[in-house]
């Protein structure tokens, strides 16, 4: 292997910085091309030049956040979402599992993981059944403060002012997301003796069933805040499910919900 002096290196680092092109270097002084690519780094990084890591902007701290976005994105994130950093990234990841039987929803969830991180890329991670909507940010616990260790039913989660304002302002996007992770709609049926004849009568209505009751009340106050009626299911003192059965209620449900697709 040739060795290259000091002098040679000297003179690959005047040619650098004075705009010549790394491959010009190169063959210039007859030194391989990996071998001046290294010498750069190492010049700009004893000098305090190294690109490194961009800082990007805080969708909400610094840029324009999509509210509207956000209020679904962040539904979707207590239902059925997880924020992880492992040992060997530099930054954390927001995961959103989506079914495969729903490939509208895992559209609509990427979409969202867009608009509220505009300048990050979001990826798709196949799993048995469902997908994974997965991105990158360095500013997620900024964004989901709600993240913590354990499972979100055995902690507190409550929101902080500036998502009760979102919430407020965008209560569809929050309902919907949260009926997108943890609800449904389904078709519900009854008998009655009509005229001595017994007959079916079908009816819809929404279920939302969640293990953390701190979740299920935030729904609870956003169908508060668009006037939709609902009632509550307990399993021993324990709440567990929300229900929408009231026909003038699930029209305003269906108006602006529906089923998942």
């Amino acid at each position: 292997m040739k060795m290259h002096g000091s002098e040679v290196r000297q003179k690959a680092l005047t040619l650098l910085r004075n705009g010549s092109k790394n491959a010009d270097v190169a063959r210039a002084l007859d030194v391989p091309l990996g071998t001046v690519g290294y010498w750069l780094h190492m010049d700009r990084a004893k000098r305090g030049e190294c690109p490194g890591g961009h800082a990007t902007e805080c969708p909400r701290c610094d840029g324009e956040l999509d509210k509207a976005a956000y209020s679904y994105l962040f539904a979707l994130y207590l239902g059925d979402g997880h924020i992880i950093q492992y040992s060997e990234h530099r930054v954390p990841n927001l995961m959103i599992t989506c079914a495969d039987d729903w490939p509208g929803l895992m559209d609509d969830c990427e979409k969202a993981m867009r608009a509220v991180f505009p300048n990050n890329s979001v990826c798709r991670v196949r799993r048995t059944g469902c997908h994974n909507v997965k991105m990158y940010s360095k500013h997620l616990w900024c964004m989901f403060p709600q993240h913590g260790p354990g499972k979100k039913h055995e902690r507190l989660i409550a929101l902080e002012p500036w998502q009760e304002a979102i919430v407020e302002e965008y209560p569809w996007e929050f309902i919907r997301g949260l009926i997108h992770s943890d609800g449904c709609r389904i078709t519900n049926w009854t008998t009655r003796v009509v005229g001595g004849v017994r007959k079916r009568y079908e009816y819809p209505r929404y279920f939302f069933t969640n293990k953390s009751e701190d979740i299920l009340y935030l729904y609870a106050d956003a169908l508060d805040i668009v006037g939709v009626e609902w009632t509550m299911t307990r399993r021993g003192k324990d709440p567990y499910n929300i229900s929408v059965a009231r026909k003038d209620s699930v029209a305003l449900m269906d108006a602006h919900i529906g089923p998942k697709y």
